[in-house]
Formats: C-alpha cells, structure tokens, sequence
C-alpha cells in the first residue's frame, strides 16, 4: 500500500473520500477548517470528480444540507469546531430522532486549552446528551481509519454519527497508509418519498427514541469488537494497576510510558468510542485495583468507569479529574502524563524518595494582536477618536460601548485599542449592545452610544437575525461592519460577499448593502478606514443621529492584498512622544529607550501612523 504524509484534517478528507463521500459542507473554524479545503483541493485536481463541496453561510445550515444529501442516499460530511456544533445543535439533536438513509459523519474539532476559541467544549457529552455515537482519534491515523468506520457504522444504523479530533490530532502530521476504496452496502436512489419518515411528528420522535436506545445498546457491542488500531483495546498485562485513555491522551500516555520501567506492569485501555464498549472494559477492569483515568477536556471516561464499576458491583478505584488526580482544565502534554503516571505507579529515584521528572518550562506568553497594516486597527480607531472629539464638547460626558463578536477584530479589546468591551459568540454582538442600550434606558440613564462590531463572514453567518431584530424594536444602535473581504481568522475563507465558491470558481456576490437596505436601514456609510479623516467624519455624523445606523469599513485583509512600500521614521524630527505607539499598538513600531523604529519587514505601509504623528516624522522608507 502507498503512504502519504498527511496532516490530521487532510488524513480525515482522504478517509472520507475513501469511503464514498459524495457531498461535504461546513464553515471554517480552527482547528477543522483543512478538512474542507482537502477536499476542495482533490475536486479541484480532478480526484474526486464525483464530489460536491462548499463552504455554508454557517453550521445549522451546513448540516441541514448534509442531511438532505444523506436522506437521498449520498455519503455525506459536515465540518464544525466544537463551538460550531452550538450553531448546528438544533438540526442534530433532531436528525438523530429520524436517521438517515446514506452515512452521515458530522466532523466537531475540539480545542483543548483552548488554543483559538473561546471554549474548552468536550464533544463526547454531546454524543451521550444527543444518543449519537461518537468517534475519538488519536492519530492522523486513527483518523484517517475512524473516518471510513464512521460511515459505516451511519449505514448500519441509519444514525449519524461524530468524529471528534482534537487540535493536536488535527494538525498533527504522521505517514498513512492510504486503502483502498471501501465498499457501499447499498447504493443511492436518490430522495423516496415513504410513509412522513423524515417529518418529524411527537409520535414518530416517541417510537425513534425507543429504537435509539436500542441502537446505543446494540452499537457499545458492535464496537467492542472492532480492530484496536481503529477503536477499542486493552493490553493484557498482568497488574494490579490499570491505564484508561482516549483521543491524543492515549498517544501522550503511550508516548509517557515508553520511558518508565514500570510500563509493562500496567494494564492499559484505550476507550475510543461512544456508547463505551461495556464488554471489553469489563475485560479491562477485570483484578484491577485501581485505575488512572487519563482525558483532556471532561471526565468523561473516567464518569463512564465510575458507572460501570457501580453497576457490576466492582470495588476498583477509579482516579482521574473527578478525584482531584487529573488537570481538570487545558490541555495534556507527555510531560504532564509524565508526571501523573510517576506519581500513580509509585515510582522512586536511587534515594528511595519519589521524584517527579522536571517539566520543562514554559514557553513565553506571546499575547495575540491585530496584524501591522490591519484594517480593522484603523477601523476601530476612527471611532475612538470620532467619540472621543464628540465628547470633549460635553459638559457630561456620553458613554460609549463596543460590543464586539468572533473574529480577528475581538483582538480590538488589547490595549492601546480598548475597543472591545463585550464578546459572546458570532453574531450576537449586534443583539448584546441592544440589550445593554435597553438597561441603560430602563436605569434612567442616557442613552449610550452603543455600537456593535461585526465582521463581513459573522455578517452572513448569524449577524443578519439581530440586525432585523434592531430594526424590528426601534433600537437605537451603530453597527460597524468590518468588511475585509475574507474570513480572515481561520485562513481566508470565501463567504457570500466576495463572489467565489470554496474552489475558487465564482459564486453568486451578495452585497452587504443591499442586504442592509433591504431591511429598511436608510444611514449607511460605506468607508475605507485608511481614508482615516473621511472615516472618523463618517462615524461622528452617525453619532448625532438616532435608531438603526451602519457603517461599513471596506478595506481588504493584508493576507489578501498586496502591501505598500513600508514606512520609516525622520530621526531628526520625531520627538520621541511615542504617540504612534500609545495609540495604535502597531507590532511593527517599536521603542528601544532612545528611538522609535518602524520593522520594515512588518510595515504594510497603511499610513496610519502617519495621521497620529504631531511632528510629521513618519513618511515613506528610503
């Protein structure tokens, strides 16, 4: 067989693509955001020319779509991160109740630590709270093998089905073996009408879940007996002691151990699945005295463990998060296990002591910032100083806030900026700064000026309800609209507004003016933030103004556009008042204790600074 080497999410496309995949949607979020663009890119090269991709206006909508593909009979995948699935939760927990026809694998990467989201979600409880069987890899490998799996056991069952890869299997590299085509049980006849099977009806939905639970039943056998490299193992080492893992855990504990002498008098369980295989855990447990349960994110595991042990009157004990032995937060390191599997196999040193091995020191915190030359810093910037000029004609100043949403602009919060004053998740930016405009009114006090900041992806993914619900309550609301023509934070993806599909070939370009004007806004401004005096005189009229106003900052991303000549600072005439730094917080300004400095390899040449700059000392390098 061949082998490749193959990222995570590239190893998950290719193993959906051998299992018959027929049609993938999704919307982009780290760490899944490969998946689709693997596949967008084997399309492209005429490798799967039998496949449908796309990138949908957001995750309900991705799976809704996937579902109608697999109610016809298609193999079909959607991808999400983990706080996608919130979007997507309610078609789920629904499509569950009515199956489906062809295998449906829902892709949800989880992000421990987290590392680019703004939540330690665990998947695996949405499996058990929906009763959906889920898949956890803990290898390119495994994903690439869990993949194909996942399709099957859907078809058997007629259910869909999760994988949940976790960051560091996403974007983990290994050699795999590439297989060869799997073989369909039944072939696709397209969408049959029969009997309402798809509508979901209480008394239809009341039988389903009598056959789920069933299923569920059914599945934990069914996935004891599958081969240990794609799921469920134990090794039968003879000990009192025992190791239960899942995911990237158990490839950190396999990796740990390698270097203990203890290793081959523990007994070890990798539980990849759920429902967990009761069977071979049973096996596993079997003359243990004690276990150390080891899992990012949740003791989910460790609380599956805890059930059976009680149910079968076993007196193991059971040590993991829940019993203060495990990290209960962030993410696993193979120093970390290390650590805990030295303490749990009462491991010693030559004095006859216990001695942990010395972790290896952090790394340093390298705090995020929005990009030399981004748009997004002059945007925010027009409207600081556009509110602050407004108030500085006040006897009683007007307070301001910005309630901001999910995209590199949440980075607008950092100081100099200050900009961001709430974030929940896409798109509800728009619906808090009406809340908070509302309670501000109800405690008698003036009416803010309250602003919400979107960008043009949020816009299309879930901005649009809460703008019609401004419009529908009479609030009173600026809306900055940060068009910079990609979704920039996960790689630059397309969206609806820029006019082309996942693989580059157009799409129909829905403007986001014509969206606004349709629902009745008549103050829209559309400016180009580096035009920053035109930007700021644009903002400070809307803020004399009163219900539903929008401003749209159009400026493409610096990712996409090509930079200007990079800008350099006249030694002789800068003062040194470091305005330039205190204001805008560019990383490609720096102070050095006697001179400001401009990294031309940084420098976009935007020209902002030149605007801040009281003694005209910023102009183009030599």
């Amino acid at each position: 067989m061949d082998k490749a080497l193959l990222m995570g999410n590239e190893a998950i496309a290719l193993g959906a693509l051998r299992a018959g995949l027929r049609l993938a949607s999704g919307y982009p979020g780290t760490p899944s955001t490969e998946i689709l663009e693997t596949l967008a890119k084997e399309l492209k090269g005429g490798r799967a020319p039998d496949l449908y991709v796309e990138w949908s206006v957001n995750e309900k909508t991705a799976l809704e779509l996937a579902a109608g593909a697999a109610w016809s009979g298609l193999r079909a995948m959607v991808t999400m991160k983990q706080v996608g699935l919130n979007v997507a939760s309610d078609p789920l927990m629904s499509l569950n109740y009515l199956g489906v026809e062809g295998g449906l694998v829902v892709v949800v990467a989880d992000d421990p630590g987290p590392i680019s989201s703004q939540t330690e979600q665990d998947t695996r409880h949405f499996g058990r709270y929906a009763k959906i069987a889920v898949f956890d890899p803990s290898s390119p490998e495994e994903a690439y093998a869990m993949t194909g799996r996942a399709f099957e056991v859907s078809e058997k069952y007629h259910r869909p089905v999760i994988l949940r890869p976790t960051t560091r299997v996403c974007h983990s590299y290994a050699a795999v073996e590439l297989l060869p085509p799997m073989e369909k049980s039944r072939s696709a006849e397209g969408f049959k009408k029969a009997d309402n099977r798809f509508v979901i009806f209480p008394s239809l939905a009341y039988r389903n879940h009598v056959q789920i639970e069933k299923d569920l039943a059914s599945m934990a056998d069914y996935f004891s007996s599958f081969d240990e490299f794609e799921c469920n193992s134990i090794n039968a080492a003879l000990s009192r002691r025992g190791i239960a893992s899942g995911g990237i855990s158990w490839a950190y504990t396999m990796e740990a151990l390698e270097g203990l002498e203890a290793a081959s008098d523990v007994r070890c369980c990798k539980v990849a699945s759920f429902p967990v295989p009761e069977k071979t855990i049973l096996g596993f447990l079997e003359g243990l005295d004690e276990v150390l349960v080891i899992e990012e994110l949740d003791p989910v595991i460790e609380t599956e463990l805890l059930r059976i042990c009680a149910a079968n009157g076993l007196s193991v004990k059971i040590k993991g998060k829940l019993s203060g032995h495990m990290p209960n937060a962030g993410e696993y390191s193979v120093a970390l296990i290390t650590e805990k599997l030295w303490s749990f196999l009462g491991l010693h040193s030559s004095t006859g002591q216990p001695e942990a091995p010395v972790l290896q020191a952090p790394l340093p915190v390298r705090p995020p910032v929005l990009c030399a030359g981004c748009p997004h810093r002059s945007s925010f910037f027009a409207v600081k100083e556009a509110v602050r000029n407004y108030n500085a004609g006040r006897a009683v100043k007007r307070k301001a806030v910005y309630s901001g949403d999910i995209g590199c602009y949440t980075l607008g919060n950092a100081l100099p900026l200050d900009m961001v004053d709430t974030c929940l998740c896409m798109g509800a930016g728009i619906s808090n700064a009406q809340g908070i405009g509302r309670a501000e009114i109800l405690l008698g006090h003036e009416p803010p000026l309250n602003f919400a900041f979107i960008g043009d992806s949020t816009f299309f993914h879930t901005g649009i309800p809460g703008i019609v619900n401004a419009v529908y309550s009479r609030a009173n609301i600026i809306i900055a609209v940060l068009d910079n023509s990609t979704t920039a934070m996960t790689g630059g993806q397309p969206h609806p507004g820029m006019g082309l599909s996942i693989s580059g070939s157009p799409a129909e370009k829905i403007s986001i003016v014509r969206v606004l004007e349709s629902l009745g806004i008549t103050e829209i401004v559309r400016v180009n933030p580096f035009d920053w005096q035109e930007a700021r005189n644009a903002v400070a009229a809307l803020l004399e103004k009163d219900g539903v106003r929008v401003i749209v900052f159009e400026a493409p991303c610096i990712m996409v556009s090509l930079p200007g000549k990079p800008l350099g600072i006249d030694a002789e005439k800068c003062s040194r008042c470091k305005l330039c730094i205190s204001k805008l917080g560019c990383p490609a300004i720096s102070y050095d204790l006697s001179s400001v400095s401009i990294d031309p390899s940084l420098c976009t040449g935007c020209g902002l600074c030149k605007n801040v700059c009281p003694s005209l000392a910023i102009g183009t390098a030599s």
